[in-house]
């Protein structure tokens, strides 16, 4: 049981265990109660470098508290560095980063909105940085659905107690992240001005190449087409190997024709092939378009579950209790075309069962659809779903 008297970002008693795969150690951190203060320490502990890679980041206690502690390392002479993106965090204003910038931090916003900036870049505009990155000293490492925002709190801090995952690493993986990190950094500096102050264009000598095939047991995978670790064709990979179970907790799951080909030929093959996603999401077109794919599913075999309670935030999937993976990546047309995203996976059978047995645990407070009972739905929900489903790609 938590302290409820301890401030959220100093509670480490929830934390779960770590697993050693080859020459990384890994471990699950659940909802912002777990994920956000192992961030807050990871940056309070590093000695010469903070990487942070963010869509979303708010004004707010969670964002402050974080954005303080970046403020703190900068002034101790610790390298820190700030990426954040300009749709996710819109709320923000250019001084909530004055006072790491005045302390020697860097900070640059992905594809601003406004043409007065320097890197503005209309032909990509709709392209977002979806990334949750965390690294400090190259050596540790977080990723996953977290945010820096209220929603991740506890109810009794005045948050809205969101269901995520994150996954921290330890070594190699950690690394990948960082050389990740970094890619992004300067293409984002080739854009700015030749006068613009904010840091070099040049990669760091000792960052670690992204091979087309992983190293180890623990690697990166990010999105997009020039991606050499793409985590589309990770995932249909996986999907289609799968021998026995598949788990999938996707926030916003509207696959396409391929992965849901890739499930029902699962399912053929006598494997069970469960998913859990939210009752009801924080977006109400893409719940619409969610639930406009369920009879389909339903009626191929695969088994939806919808989390009853705070909003389902997590992009997590485990297969044969063998392979999982955590990260930003949403099963959607954005995360496919649109958006910059990152995942950690992770073969090894005792942190993917361990994965997993906290899957069975959502599920058991969540509801099972069935498809007679889903079919009984008014007709003017179903109008509404189909049309939702139809603009999927305009959002």
């Amino acid at each position: 049981m938590i302290a409820t008297s301890t401030p959220w970002w100093a509670r480490t008693e929830a934390l779960g265990p770590w697993f050693k795969v080859g020459g990384d150690e890994v471990r699950l951190l659940r909802d912002g109660v777990e994920a956000l203060p192992a961030m807050l320490a990871a940056i309070a502990a590093a000695e010469r470098e903070v990487l942070l890679e963010m869509y979303w980041v708010a004004p707010d206690a969670v964002g402050t508290r974080f954005r303080d502690a970046l403020v703190d390392k900068a002034r101790a002479g610790v390298t820190v560095r700030v990426i954040y993106d300009a749709v996710g965090s819109l709320t923000l204003t250019p001084s909530f980063w004055a006072p790491l910038v005045d302390a020697g931090g860097e900070v640059r916003e992905y594809h601003p909105l406004s043409p007065f900036r320097p890197a503005f870049d209309l032909a990509r505009i709709e392209e977002r940085n979806h990334r949750k990155i965390l690294v400090t000293d190259g050596g540790r490492g977080f990723t996953g659905g977290i945010n820096l925002a209220r929603p991740w709190l506890p109810l009794e801090d005045g948050g809205e107690a969101w269901r995520d995952d994150m996954i921290e690493v330890i070594g190699h993986a950690a690394a990948e992240l960082r050389t990740l990190f970094y890619k992004t950094w300067r293409r984002m500096g080739i854009r700015r001005l030749p006068h613009d102050p904010l840091g070099s264009l040049s990669l760091p000598k000792d960052l670690v190449p992204l091979s087309r095939r992983p190293l180890g047991r623990v690697y990166v995978l990010a999105s997009l087409r020039r991606s050499r670790r793409n985590l589309r064709r990770e995932y249909l990979t996986r999907l289609n190997r799968a021998e026995r179970s598949i788990e999938i907790a996707n926030s916003y799951f509207i696959p396409d024709r391929s992965v849901r080909s890739a499930l029902y030929r699962a399912v053929l093959r006598g494997v069970r092939v469960r998913v859990l996603v939210p009752s009801k999401s924080d977006v109400a077109v893409v719940q619409f378009a969610l639930e406009a794919l369920y009879e389909s599913l339903l009626r191929n075999g695969v088994e939806i579950y919808c989390h009853s309670g705070p909003m389902m935030h997590a992009k997590t999937a485990i297969i044969d209790d063998r392979f999982a993976t955590i990260g930003s990546y949403n099963l959607d047309e954005r995360s496919r075309t649109k958006n910059l995203e990152v995942n950690v996976a992770v073969e090894d059978a005792a942190f993917a069962t361990y994965v997993r047995k906290w899957f069975d645990r959502d599920l058991e407070s969540s509801t099972h659809l069935d498809l007679y009972e889903w079919r009984a739905r008014p007709l003017a929900r179903r109008g509404a779903e189909y049309m939702a489903y139809a603009l999927r790609k305009l959002w």
